[in-house]
């Protein structure tokens, strides 16, 4: 998967970075005994080569044993920014999807403990599903809207867009700061508590409120 699409339209773009932020939930910081930000998000990186469409299988590693599942709301960047305002952040914002940043959680903590960077955890092939985005011409976020996941028909997380430590403007504020966003980059915000251990067999669905919907399957 190179590129996505937009919710009644023809036009594909092609996926650039795909930038991700850590503990933007304070419940799931706390369940996975980290410090909460306060000044910058915890950012850290995937691949446009991890990324598949919902419905696509997610392949588990075989050199890893605990998989983790984590919904999140993802951002799709309409243009370059650097140094955005507020203002500038926002408009940069065209579109939302939902997204599963999928976790390889033991080779996480491996690396963690040994204070090395944790990036073979989050870039395996298949480690990115995500939906078809909604303009933000179509859907405008409130910060009301409840973000979900089930495994095997049973909830494991659920919240609002809402309690984001960093919300999407700031998000986009705080990351271009740092460096320079394109057209065609994803933004993964972060995922709320309730993240568990999946397994060979295991069929997630979830969804955001108004955003869309989003199934996978682990094998």
């Amino acid at each position: 998967m190179k590129s996505i699409t937009i919710k009644n339209s023809n036009k594909e773009i092609t996926i650039g970075k795909v930038v991700c932020v850590g503990r933007n939930y304070a419940d799931h910081a706390k369940e996975m005994g980290n410090e909460i930000p306060d000044k910058f998000p915890l950012v850290f990186m995937k691949t446009a080569t991890c990324m598949i469409n919902s419905g696509e299988n997610v392949v588990h590693p075989d050199y890893s044993e605990n998989l983790h599942h984590e919904i999140e709301l993802v951002l799709l960047v309409g243009k370059t920014v650097k140094n955005a305002t507020l203002e500038e952040s926002q408009s940069a914002i065209a579109g939302y999807a939902v997204g599963l940043d999928m976790t390889l959680r033991d080779l996480q903590f491996k690396a963690k403990d040994k204070g090395e960077p944790w990036t073979f955890a989050k870039i395996f092939d298949t480690s990115g599903v995500i939906s078809n985005f909604v303009s933000v011409d179509e859907y405008s976020l409130t910060g009301n809207e409840r973000i979900y996941l089930s495994v095997n028909g049973e909830f494991r997380q659920e919240a609002t867009i809402g309690l984001m430590l960093f919300n999407a403007t700031e998000i986009i504020k705080n990351i271009s700061s740092r460096m320079t966003l394109e057209a065609g980059d994803l933004i993964f915000t972060g995922t709320p508590a309730g993240v568990s251990r999946v397994v060979k067999g295991d069929k997630l669905s979830g969804g955001i409120e108004n955003i869309g919907e989003i199934e996978t399957a682990i094998v």
